[in-house]
């Protein structure tokens, strides 16, 4: 192997971000009893999507998006890419999809890099591993969502360091993480050949300063501050049927 030799990662669950505008002027040119058809069938599908993870297989989250950039995000995670097909085709088929429009999406697959790991060892048959790989999706208070790359800039190329001079950054880069452990859950998406960006990084916190507080640590370390590229952040709060509900009312 060549000093710089890959990561070998491990993958679990794919995931799809589903980011939703809602068009208000078509929504609310509709009748009461149109807009009623269309949320019962919506709060149908999600109540399917909450007994695939009552199953586990798979898990799904829905939030409401702060800022101009989107109105809702549907988070899926499944054990195959043709699941995640189906739900965006069956979802485009609803109703309520006819009001919205997609101006984002992100597909990826739940991954873990091996920078530590124990020789000799099925990484996948720890517990702890394995929920990390296949996580049910927390359902706290809020989200927050962007995808990022590591730096292929001149001296600041992180695919040209060694193996060793990388796993001693990540090794210090995850100390912070677990700083933030019970406080801020972390879902790392890899995506490279998948998306535009190399991973889509997303975060599930009850405080909302939590994903400023660790962001902004986490720009200090080197790993972040010499090699981290970053797209836009997407945040918002939790949705359930009843919010739902009273966030569409017109």
């Amino acid at each position: 192997m060549s000093a710089n030799e890959a990561l070998l990662t491990l993958e679990g669950w794919y995931t799809y971000h589903n980011f939703r505008t809602i068009n208000w002027e078509k929504w609310k040119a509709a009748s009461a009893a149109e807009r009623k058809e269309a949320l019962d069938e919506l709060n149908a599908l999600i109540r399917t999507w909450e007994a695939n993870e009552g199953e586990n297989q798979g898990s799904t989250a829905v939030y409401s998006i702060l800022g101009h950039k989107a109105d809702l995000v549907f988070m899926f995670l499944r054990p195959t890419m043709q699941e995640l097909d189906e739900i965006k085709t069956v979802f485009n088929k609803t109703r309520f999809a006819a009001y919205t429009e997609a101006p984002y999406s992100y597909v990826s697959v739940v991954e873990l890099s091996n920078y530590v790991n124990s020789p000799g060892e099925d990484p996948k048959a720890n517990p702890h591993v394995r929920d990390r790989l296949y996580p049910i999706l927390p359902k706290w208070e809020h989200i927050c969502f962007y995808p990022m790359n590591k730096k292929r800039d001149l001296q600041d190329n992180w695919y040209m360091l060694s193996m060793q001079e990388r796993q001693e950054m990540m090794r210090s880069h995850g100390l912070i993480g677990r700083s933030y452990a019970g406080r801020v859950k972390q879902i790392i998406g890899g995506s490279v050949g998948f998306d535009d960006w190399e991973w889509g990084v997303t975060l599930f916190a009850n405080d909302p300063l939590e994903f400023k507080h660790i962001v902004y640590e986490m720009r200090f370390d080197e790993v972040s501050a010499r090699f981290g590229e970053f797209g836009n952040f997407l945040v918002g709060n939790i949705l359930n049927e009843e919010t739902l509900v009273k966030k569409l009312e017109v």
